[in-house]
């Protein structure tokens, strides 16, 4: 590798005598695309007020009868559970458009226990006074048919069970055939039907529910398994910890035994796979494919398969493959990596609180994303109850916006007298709801925009800590008492307008792969065989633009920590800097992103397993501790993601010491050469890795 090679994009630094690292005397940078930030964070909080006003998170978690009350809340407070007239009617394709049975729904206190008629009800003193809790208005002593037309009560009732806040008939199976209440047959009030023909209605009543109960499920595995979940994730923190102090003072030793333990957990995966495939071989209906088993809820069940195991296989092999050919032609990259790993070890040494800086930056992402998770809630619900016309039979206003106040007064009882003003979602035609869509538009775009800002901070935090270390000429004598402190405060006082202007570009290309997103959702069903082709190519440019953004603008932001410019002028520097020493950029950088990614992969598996075998009940010595879970993959893949966020929260410092001290040390190469008065500030270690040396005075 010729490590002297020449500059081929911009010229050197020139010699600087007064230059000493990150300057004090800063003034502030990109002050209008401050101002913008500050004007967009106003606006943004004034969008959260005015959802907050209008909205009603109500909407989304009790059902709504057909006056669009809420069950169980206000006087309906002990009537939780929903009641349709007619299941049957819930069998209508409208259902999936509007998310509403064309039926009449009342709120009530219990779901009936008995299958009664209303013509049998009626003339029963007992009987009739249960019927009534289930009308929707006192009938008083109207005749039969007068409470059928004007659909005061249900034609008949069916014994029925609580299943999500409403209730559904309880139907079950003698043999092949469907009961209800065990019976085959019901009387719906006109005449005898099958218990079968409710499974339509039911079916469409619950569609829009099935994922709202995988959700319950969820949620009550979490409860169950929070405690367990939180000890994984602080082994999690345990193991970064020892990881990051193991690495200050055996960095060497530690990057090779990280290497291994990878390929050894990788390999072990591999053999606990296979074992699970040969085991497999003779187990009925493991041999189903799983484009014949389809979509499951219960992800147990494709554990059960053999071609799951063989999948697991593949993947661990390739990727195993991949590790060990990448190190055969890396190994000698590798030992240039390690010594500035030992680097950066010394230099998170003198600045230890930088371990824990990722926990502000964590807490701050946390508020970005409660606020716009809360905000998206409460514009989502802010809309009004819409009424139509349901109608049984042909009617020419059916589907039609209504009052139901007015109903009954109005033309279109005139013309259809057996319709029926009911609730059907919410909506609303007020200039607020209108640019309801711009708003929620607003709220995605400014969440992008203040987690990458937030993201940004962090960035330029570091870096600005680190290059007071390594400018330092006495070390740790020459640098700031509290560097992180001092380096934050830079940041937020000369250079927030920085910090809004990189993340605001970021944004606005990770909005644009969202609308892309959203296009390419709505256009799958499309035939245009070249629209899908060029939005396919649209969207792997912009994946590889916003790659290159984020690369571009964490140099820049050391660019800025360190000369305190504005953000373009940072990133030109930043831009030419790299590519004069572009070899250096891909031995040195990325090899030891490599390293950092491996240690990361090490975590997350040695903590996955451990997972794996306490929450699945694989494993004898935790069955006693082991909670029942509906889904024991849920806190499994729970523990995995926080892992990783945890094992890259610490190994990120690394990181972005790496590439501060990385920048450092070239614009140490170009502005200095060695001699007496223009000697090179890097340590000893690194000045024998790159063959240099300080002259003797």
């Amino acid at each position: 590798m010729d490590m002297e090679e020449k500059p081929k994009y911009g010229q050197p630094k020139e010699f600087d005598p007064d230059f000493k690292g990150p300057i004090q005397n800063r003034g502030c940078t990109d002050i209008i695309c401050c101002i913008f930030f500050i004007v967009a964070i106003v606006g943004y909080v004034a969008v959260g007020i005015l959802a907050w006003t209008h909205g009603d998170p109500r909407k989304v978690i009790y059902p709504t009868d057909s006056l669009g009350q809420y069950c169980g809340q206000g006087k309906l407070e002990k009537q939780p559970l929903l009641f349709y007239f007619n299941m049957m009617k819930c069998a209508s394709p409208m259902v999936l458009l509007e998310f509403q049975c064309p039926t009449p729904q009342v709120c009530v206190e219990k779901c009936p226990d008995r299958t009664l008629t209303l013509v049998t009800a009626i003339g029963n003193t007992q009987d009739w006074e249960y019927y009534k809790s289930y009308c929707r208005a006192d009938p008083g002593t109207k005749p039969v048919v007068d409470i059928l037309q004007k659909k005061l009560c249900p034609a008949y009732l069916i014994s029925s069970k609580p299943f999500l806040q409403r209730c559904f008939p309880s139907l079950g199976k003698k043999g092949d055939v469907i009961t209800v209440g065990d019976q085959e047959t019901f009387n719906d009030g006109d005449k005898m039907r099958d218990a079968k023909d409710l499974v339509a209605g039911m079916k469409n009543a619950t569609i829009v529910m099935e994922g709202r109960q995988v959700a319950m499920k969820i949620f009550e595995d979490y409860t169950k398994s929070w405690y367990w979940i939180l000890i994984c994730l602080l082994v999690a923190v345990v193991l970064s910890l020892i990881f990051i102090v193991l690495l200050r003072y055996l960095a060497g030793i530690m990057v090779w035994v990280m290497i291994f333990m990878v390929i050894a957990v990788v390999a072990c995966g591999i053999a606990h796979c296979s074992i699970k495939y040969v085991n497999l071989k003779d187990t009925p209906g493991s041999n189903i494919t799983l484009q014949q088993l389809g979509f499951q809820p219960d992800f147990s069940l494709y554990l059960h398969i053999r071609q799951s195991w063989l999948a697991f296989i593949i993947i661990l092999a390739i990727l195993e493959v991949i590790i060990i050919i990448l190190l055969i032609f890396l190994r000698k990259r590798i030992r240039i990596a390690v010594q500035l790993m030992k680097e950066a070890s010394r230099a998170v040494g003198y600045v230890m609180s930088s371990l824990f800086y990722p926990i502000f930056t964590f807490l701050l992402l946390t508020i970005v994303i409660v606020y716009w998770g809360v905000t998206a809630v409460f514009l989502s619900t802010s809309s009004e109850p819409v009424y139509k016309v349901f109608n049984e039979t042909d009617c020419p206003h059916a589907r039609q916006t209504c009052d139901p106040e007015n109903f009954t007064l109005s033309t279109m009882k005139r013309d259809c007298p057996r319709s029926e003003c009911l609730f059907a979602f919410y909506g609303g035609e007020t200039p607020y709801h209108k640019y309801l869509i711009i708003l929620q538009f607003y709220n995605i775009f400014l969440f992008f925009w203040c987690a990458n800002f937030v993201t940004a901070l962090g960035q330029m935090t570091l870096a600005g800590a680190f290059a007071s270390y390594y400018w330092a000429p006495n070390k740790p004598s020459d640098m700031p008492a509290y560097p992180l402190c001092a380096s934050l405060g830079r940041s937020l006082r000369y250079h927030t307008g920085s910090l809004a202007f990189g993340s605001l570009i970021l944004a606005i290309v990770q909005i644009i792969r969202v609308l892309l997103e959203y296009i390419d959702h709505k256009l799958k069903g499309a035939e245009n065989k070249f629209a899908k082709f060029l939005l396919c190519c649209l969207k792997c440019c912009f994946w590889c633009l916003e790659k290159f953004i984020k690369f571009m603008n964490r140099n820049a932001y050391i660019m800025v920590a360190i000369y305190g410019k504005n953000f373009c002028r940072s990133a030109r520097d930043a831009f030419f800097l790299l590519m004069r020493n572009v070899i250096r950029v891909v031995v040195l950088d990325k090899v030891t992103d490599f390293i950092l990614f491996l240690g990361k992969l090490l975590i997350v598996g040695l903590v996955g397993i451990f997972a794996f075998f306490f929450f699945s009940g694989h494993t004898d010595a935790f069955k006693g501790a082991t909670p029942s879970l509906h889904y024991y993959w849920v806190p499994i893949l729970t523990v995995l993601v926080g892992s990783y966020l945890i094992a890259h929260g610490f190994f990120s410092v690394y990181a972005m010491c790496v590439d501060t001290l990385f920048l450092c040390f070239l614009e140490d190469l170009e502005r200095n050469d060695g001699s007496p008065k223009r000697a090179y500030l890097m340590s000893e270690n690194l000045l024998n890795v790159l063959r240099k040396k300080n002259q003797a005075n």
